[in-house]
């Protein structure tokens, strides 16, 4: 008995081929070449010689295309099918009267459950897609291997939105500047496509033409919503708008923001939280570092501004003015 091959006919594996075309220009195979490639026989494109069982025998690949293709005619009948049955259940179905039967009635904040629903959703959505796709990219601590799976899905789609004319702007935060997976995507990535950074964002979020937007709604990201309210779609991209303007240039071409007095922008926005009362970690946090580097950066604004204790250093903040001045 053959063991299952885990692809279809209109996929076939470098193998099989390599070795349908060894029996064209041979004439034969032996029956024992085809024991990790049993798709040749599966598929048509072998067959045993009746003559001699030890050998195969190649079909002429118009012929094999020519039953591969009905295949391929008989499976689209048979969606078709489904297709009239599932419209045929559904249509007394909607000649029902009640408060949830109105074809006006979509809804507009749906919950999509486990990342490849998710995925699916945002997919569809920019399969459509004419115009832009707006996103928000805060800090991650997935995995290396999650990061370039989930890059590798995106990537796809990102392009062909490119490819059709349209434009995709992300908000990322400082702490991802130099990340590979994000220096990669823009290295790869043809066509309208730019980026910006803040020492802040809200949580992810991707727009499309600013009608439909899909929001985290768990912490671990595996729950999203896709919002199609018109209101909130309005009031996510406005807010987008204004932390773009805000933004520091990342690409096509990286801006570098000045150091004021020895202060570094990423002591500023420091800075900021602390005169705010927060803690280490909710600093770190809030800004996408580790704990220890954001002690780190603490440690060095202290010493620029001669600071000797905690409560001192939120006094010096104050008083110097440091946060009164554009960066």
């Amino acid at each position: 008995m053959t063991e299952a091959h885990p692809h279809g006919a209109e996929e076939m594996c470098d193998a099989g081929l390599e070795l349908y075309a060894h029996a064209l220009r041979e004439g034969r195979v032996r029956a024992g070449a085809v024991a990790a490639t049993p798709c040749l026989i599966d598929f048509g494109l072998l067959q045993p010689d009746a003559g001699d069982l030890r050998w195969l025998l190649p079909n002429a690949p118009a012929f094999a295309l020519h039953r591969l293709l009905r295949v391929v005619e008989d499976r689209i009948a048979d969606e078709r099918r489904i297709e009239e049955r599932l419209a045929a259940t559904f249509q007394p179905l909607m000649r029902v009267k009640g408060r949830h039967t109105a074809a006006t009635d979509t809804p507009t904040i749906t919950a999509l459950s486990g990342t490849e629903q998710i995925n699916r959703a945002i997919s569809q959505a920019m399969a459509d897609a004419t115009r832009e796709v707006l996103c928000v990219q805060p800090n991650t601590h997935y995995s290396d291997r999650r990061g370039e799976t989930a890059q590798s899905v995106a990537f796809a789609r990102d392009q062909a939105l490119l490819d059709r004319g349209g434009r995709i702007r992300t908000l990322y935060q400082h702490t991802q500047r130099q990340m590979p997976l994000v220096l990669a995507r823009y290295e790869q990535l043809r066509g309208d496509a730019e980026a910006r950074t803040l020492d802040e964002i809200t949580d992810r979020m991707i727009m499309v033409d600013r009608t439909v937007a899909f929001i985290p709604a768990d912490p671990d990201g595996t729950v999203a919503l896709e919002i199609r309210h018109p209101a909130i779609v309005g009031y996510l991209a406005t807010t987008f708008d204004r932390l773009w303007r805000l933004a520091t240039p990342m690409y096509p071409e990286a801006v570098e923001r000045p150091t004021l007095d020895g202060i570094t922008p990423r002591q500023r926005a420091i800075a900021s939280l602390l005169i705010e009362g927060h803690t280490d970690a909710v600093i770190a946090q809030r800004l996408g570092l580790n704990i220890r580097t954001a002690r780190v950066h603490i440690a060095k604004l202290a010493a620029t501004l001669g600071s000797e204790s905690r409560a001192q250093l939120g006094y010096l903040i104050g008083q110097s003015g440091i946060l009164d001045r554009e960066a």
